[in-house]
């Protein structure tokens, strides 16, 4: 049986604001062999796939730094110091694109985006019933175009490789998971 290794080191290099990057020196319980490695220690993010009235799924595209390129994503982000993650989607969402509703957001499922290297989760919501009430909160560096796509052509989308933010595409898999689709 794999054994978790012990810690015997762990230093805070730096701060980069969503993370911070730590070096660790770590101990195998098994074979005795120590290693130094990197992580990020992240607070935990949350996605919310915003269903209108109407049916339709509200989507956002913005350009993100790290593909230097723009995406087609569903609201998301941090999930503030002591702020629920389905609050924390609902603000999200309220941020990013100004849909909001009267209803609470439905738990999809959490995910590990990448435990190589990642200590955080991504909790993944959906809320149904979302009507445009409000204008957009966006913070100094966003710049996000909202719009609605239906179903089919969201799975369109996914198939043909136009979302593909893993994420994005972890809480389109629990939706059609527990949605039969």
């Amino acid at each position: 049986m794999i054994k978790s290794w012990i810690t015997i080191d762990d230093k805070k290099i730096d701060n980069c604001k969503i993370f911070d990057i730590h070096r660790v020196k770590r101990k195998s319980r098994d074979t005795g062999r120590e290693g130094t490695f990197v992580y990020l220690d992240s607070t935990s993010w949350v996605n919310i796939i915003p269903i209108t009235k109407e049916g339709n799924i509200v989507l956002i595209k913005q350009y993100r730094h790290g593909t230097d390129d723009i995406t087609i994503e569903i609201p998301g982000g941090l999930v503030e110091a002591n702020e629920l993650p389905r609050l924390a989607g609902e603000r999200e969402c309220n941020e990013e694109t100004g849909y909001f509703s009267k209803k609470n957001a439905e738990f999809l499922g959490k995910t590990l985006p990448n435990p190589a290297f990642l200590n955080n989760i991504c909790y993944s919501y959906v809320w149904y019933d979302v009507e445009l009430k409000y204008n957009q909160q966006l913070d100094r560096h966003e710049e996000i175009v909202v719009f609605e796509r239906t179903f089919d052509e969201v799975k369109e989308m996914i198939n043909n490789g136009k979302i593909n933010h893993s994420l994005v595409l972890n809480a389109f898999f629990y939706y059609f998971l527990k949605n039969g689709f």
